[in-house]
């Protein structure tokens, strides 16, 4: 592992034709390298997912009700949907609109 002189940065190999080179990921500095000493194993490339963003106004007659009391106006008529905000393996959490004035709130698992 190597670090930029420049910014501190973790530097990455890559060969180029037999030769090593070090380059920042930060500021782009590049240093020759010691073709002895680095192995490349591989290099992966992130592929991003779009996530839909559902507008909850609009989707409303998709949402499921449940009669559960509003912690604001005190009606009894909610929906709720589950939303992943927090990693991937945590649990959901459940999301509460009040159908009466439209307060929102969360119960985390």
């Amino acid at each position: 592992m190597k670090f930029c002189r420049k910014c501190g940065c973790m530097m990455l190999p890559e060969k180029n034709q037999d030769k090593v080179v070090w380059i920042c990921r930060k500021c782009g500095r590049k240093e020759k390298g010691d073709n002895t000493n680095v192995l490349i194993t591989s290099k992966e490339k992130v592929h991003r997912v779009a996530i839909p963003v559902v507008d909850i106004e609009k989707e409303k007659d998709k949402l499921s009700m449940i009669d559960l009391e509003c912690h604001k106006c005190k009606n009894v008529g909610v929906m709720w949907w589950l939303q992943q905000t927090r990693a991937g393996d945590e649990p959901a959490t459940r999301f509460y609109k009040c159908i009466k004035c439209g307060f929102t709130w969360r119960e985390s698992s």
